[in-house]
């Protein structure tokens, strides 16, 4: 990923989440992580990214933090490429295990982990009291 991939990804990311979302895409994932970030591009468009990072601690954990499929291209398996190749990454580098997290209620975010062979649970007060999230977990390696 370069500068203007991340520029891209901040660009667009509220008009393909819906919402005010742009600060998730944290400059840390590109002049610190963007090395392991994933770009997907027809035609030198983007139309998908991934933001991960590996965890230091040994093994190391494969994290997912945020993904992005622009509008026209989902249900095109764009998502699906970008998570196998963060994988095989993540196998590359030791890990063992991958980790996600969403909201609870995002029932398209559970379908898609699902398919893809990852299981989940709901934890409550995973991100502060009161405030339940749904961990994802995909045994890799």
């Amino acid at each position: 990923m370069n500068k203007a991939d991340y520029d891209e990804i901040v660009r667009v990311i509220d008009w393909w989440w819906g919402g005010p979302t742009a600060s998730l895409a944290h400059p840390v994932f590109f002049y610190e992580l963007g090395k392991i970030a994933r770009i997907m591009e027809v035609d030198g468009k983007m139309i998908g990214f991934l933001l991960g990072f590996l965890t230091a601690e040994p093994p190391p954990i494969g994290y997912i933090h945020m993904v992005g499929i622009h509008p026209d291209y989902r249900r095109r398996h764009v998502g699906r490429k970008l998570y196998e190749s963060f994988e095989d990454s993540c196998r590359s580098a030791g890990c063992t295990l991958m980790k996600a997290v969403t909201a609870p209620g995002d029932e398209r975010s559970v379908q898609f982990h699902e398919a893809l062979g990852w299981v989940w649970e709901t934890v409550p007060d995973y991100a502060g009291p009161g405030r339940a999230r749904v961990v994802f977990t995909k045994r890799i390696g």
